[in-house]
C-alpha cells in the first residue's frame, strides 16, 4: 500500500451507522475506504484515504449523514500526511482482510 495523503476517520456506535457514513464519506470525495474496525463493544469506525481536502470533505459529508439519521458519532479526525508507520495498524483493516469470501 502506498503512502495516502492523508487518512479520515469516524467512529460511530452501531455497524449500520458505519455504513452510512462511510457511504457518503466515499460519494462526496475522491477518497478510498480502506475498511472497517469494529474496536468495543458496538463501536465501528470507517477509515479512508486519499487527498487532505478530500478527506477532510468526506469527514464532514460522513458527520452530516449521521446527523441527518441520527447516528450517533463518537469521534472523528483527518490526519494528514500519517507517518508511514501507521500502515501497520491501518493495513490489517482492509476490506481484502475482512471479507471471508472472494468476489
Amino acid at each position: 500500500m502506498a503512502r495516502s495523503e492523508a487518512l479520515g476517520i469516524i467512529e460511530t456506535f452501531g455497524i449500520v451507522y458505519c455504513i452510512e457514513a462511510a457511504d457518503a464519506m466515499c460519494k462526496a470525495a475522491d477518497v478510498e475506504l480502506i475498511g472497517f474496525e469494529n474496536t468495543a463493544s458496538g463501536y465501528i469506525s470507517a477509515l479512508v484515504e486519499g487527498d487532505v481536502g478530500a478527506c477532510k470533505t468526506a469527514v464532514a459529508a460522513g458527520v452530516k449523514r449521521l446527523e441527518e439519521i441520527e447516528g450517533n458519532l463518537y469521534s472523528k479526525v483527518v490526519i494528514a500526511r500519517p507517518h508511514e508507520d501507521l500502515q501497520k495498524i491501518t493495513k490489517i483493516y482492509t476490506l481484502e482482510d475482512l471479507l471471508p469470501y472472494e468476489d
